[in-house]
């Protein structure tokens, strides 16, 4: 009898409001094209080259670490 090991899959309910609510018009929150089972930032339409987005709320992180 083998046990299939659980998976966790990212939800918008896992989203803490806040981040919900920061997020800019264009941009929404869908599965990730990379892991299915986590989340991803996803564009509805062209974002120009230099548009700036913040404040950041979070832990910034070097790439070695994500």
């Amino acid at each position: 009898n083998t046990t299939e090991p659980t998976v966790t899959v990212e939800t918008l309910d896992d989203v803490p409001e806040h981040v919900l609510r920061g997020l800019p018009e264009d941009v929404r929150l869908f599965p990730s094209a990379v892991d299915k089972t986590r989340l991803g930032v996803w564009a509805t339409k062209s974002i120009l080259k230099g548009k700036k987005f913040g404040p950041f709320v979070g832990d910034k992180k070097k790439r070695s670490q994500v």
